[in-house]
């Protein structure tokens, strides 16, 4: 809150300056198409959020409910399935307005506040899901001292960690982008204020914003794959030498689930923020941002339950308070 309050600030002065005289708002143009398109698209998004923000809620739920979950995989998924609810928050709602809006306008701060927090979300996820891998990795590869080491409290310093460094590692290219003399044209071809866009409409070179925030998109991108990846692999040998095949198959079910979450989420993210320089259509960069910021956290959920025996077990628990209840 303190983070979003400061940022803020930066927005009402860059918006009181010479770059907001003539730009005082910007016109999201979302999915250009007819009136009945339009509602039919409102419809079928609002499903997906829908879904998504139940999916992700029941996982929520299952966590909090039964103590058998009460674990660091489980803890740590419980935070990401919050985080996803969140991440959709950033977006789609104002996406669902636009669709019934004629004007699809956003202000110049809100712009900037939902650049800020939907790209911080987006860090966030990349740390959670390193965070998740190292969690399989150590249970895997050092079940003799993974009791011992991830401990509740380690586990709730690693939460706190990941939320920390998603919200404070695009803080500052927001800022310097929020800063550049916006003098017209406002429209922006996209669904959500992204920075590549912006950037493009700012009346000033900006290289120096540019460098950054293309910089710190691909290091935290790369850089978390990698790990991902390398964690994968350790995985992968320490399961190979598992003398019992219900233990290989029990570790490849649950490690399988979060490295099918991982593919889903860079395969559409690197092909965003990792290659600018490749040539896209109008419309590719709308699909690419549709696929990460709405299909995906529709998918995680229905993942990690139907992959889990336990997962399912505690959702079915739920499910059945509810009808008690």
């Amino acid at each position: 809150c303190l983070i979003a309050a400061q940022l803020t600030v930066y927005m009402n002065i860059s918006g009181s300056g010479s770059s907001s005289e003539s730009v005082r708002e910007f016109i999201l143009l979302g999915f250009p198409c007819s009136r009945e398109i339009q509602v039919i698209l409102f419809m079928f998004f609002s499903i997906i959020y829908l879904l998504t923000l139940m999916g992700n809620g029941a996982i929520i739920c299952a966590v909090c409910c039964d103590q058998h979950l009460h674990n660091p995989m489980y803890i740590l998924l419980g935070n990401f399935a919050f985080l996803e609810i969140w991440y959709v928050n950033s977006t789609v709602p104002n996406t669902l307005i636009n669709f019934l809006s004629e004007t699809k306008t956003i202000s110049f701060t809100g712009c900037f506040l939902q650049l800020y927090f939907f790209f911080s979300m987006g860090s966030t996820e990349c740390f959670f899901l390193s965070a998740m891998a190292f969690d399989r990795y150590f249970a895997i590869c050092h079940p003799l001292h993974y009791a011992t080491v991830m401990t509740g409290q380690q586990c709730f310093n690693l939460a706190i960690s990941c939320w920390v460094c998603g919200f404070l590692w695009y803080l500052v290219p927001v800022i310097l982008i929020s800063q550049l003399p916006f003098c017209g044209p406002n429209e922006i071809d996209h669904f959500v204020c992204d920075s590549g866009p912006l950037l493009t409409l700012s009346c000033a070179p900006a290289p120096m914003s540019k460098l950054i925030s293309y910089t710190l998109s691909s290091f935290i991108i790369l850089l978390s794959f990698f790990f991902i990846l390398i964690s994968y692999a350790l995985v992968l040998l320490a399961v190979l030498q598992l003398p019992s095949a219900a233990s290989r198959h029990k570790a490849f079910s649950t490690c399988g689930s979060h490295l099918s979450v991982v593919l889903l989420f860079y395969g559409t993210i690197m092909v965003m923020h990792v290659s600018p320089g490749s040539s896209h259509s109008t419309l590719m960069p709308k699909i690419m941002t549709l696929f990460y910021a709405m299909v995906t956290p529709l998918f995680n959920p229905l993942i990690y339950s139907l992959r889990n025996k336990e997962m399912k077990n505690a959702l079915r628990k739920v499910l059945e308070k509810f009808k008690i209840s």
